[in-house]
């Protein structure tokens, strides 16, 4: 069974950063393309970036140039380094892994984690 834990958000100024991690357990986390979602309030939950097993990246033009994904096999985590942030990223982010490569891994999710981007 595999597991996906994220951590890292909480509440950051417009123009600031935070960085989100998403820890894996359970597979073998080396075969797996893993990605970011999020969702607004009443919407549907929608890609932010993904990374494939060999550490190419996707990113969505809403965020493409201010969020870099990245993965470190050595830890089983993958991490979302938001710069520029905004109040329209405010949402819970869901980190999620598929064992094949695709640009929108959703086999398995986690719990997400609450990024709001206030003054």
């Amino acid at each position: 069974q595999v597991q996906l834990v994220e951590s890292g958000g909480g509440l950051v100024q417009p123009g600031g950063s935070l960085k989100l991690s998403c820890v894996a357990s359970g597979g073998a986390f080396e075969n797996y393309a893993m990605g970011w979602y999020r969702q607004f309030p009443e919407k549907e939950r929608e890609l932010v970036a993904s990374i494939s097993a060999s550490g190419y990246p996707y990113y969505t033009d809403a965020v493409k140039g201010r969020f870099t994904i990245s993965r470190d096999n050595d830890k089983n985590t993958i991490y979302l380094q938001m710069d520029s942030v905004n109040p329209g990223d405010t949402a819970i982010y869901y980190c999620a892994g598929t064992p094949r490569n695709t640009y929108r891994p959703s086999d398995y999710w986690g719990r997400g984690t609450q990024v709001t981007v206030s003054p």
